[in-house]
């Protein structure tokens, strides 16, 4: 079972994102748990981190919030050193489309190969600019 964020507007999908597992979910929230709150979660980026994964969503009000986390990560993961990709999906996806991470930020993918973090953040953007709350499915 998979987890997709997406945007609707009057009943109508307006994006979403695909992300994986809530395993690589979960994989990408411990990671920045580890790496950049030291291990104190929610510390720097209590929007991101401390919301369940499970069901709910981010309010129009939270997605402003949530994307200067987001920007605040995304540097700070390029930075880093590339992580293995830990789910086999993963792997194969990264093989078929030739990708090979430079940057903490390139190792983790959604299911179209594309860079998670930069999927999220281009969502958040569309909530809102419509002013729209991000789903958890």
């Amino acid at each position: 079972m998979g987890l997709y964020l997406c945007i609707f507007d009057d009943g109508q999908e307006i994006d979403g994102v695909e992300v994986g597992a809530y395993a690589d979910f979960n994989a990408l929230r411990d990671y920045i748990i580890n790496e950049l709150e030291d291990g104190k979660a929610g510390s720097r980026f209590k929007t991101f981190i401390l919301h369940s994964d499970c069901d709910g969503e981010w309010s129009p009000q939270e997605c402003e919030q949530l994307s200067r986390e987001l920007m605040e990560i995304i540097t700070e993961l390029k930075k880093r050193q590339p992580v293995a990709f830990l789910s086999d999906w993963q792997k194969i996806l990264a093989k078929s489309i030739g990708l090979h991470p430079k940057n903490a930020f390139e190792s983790f993918i959604d299911v179209d190969g594309e860079f998670l973090l930069d999927r999220i953040l281009k969502l958040v953007d569309n909530a809102i600019n419509g002013r729209l709350s991000i789903i958890f499915q």
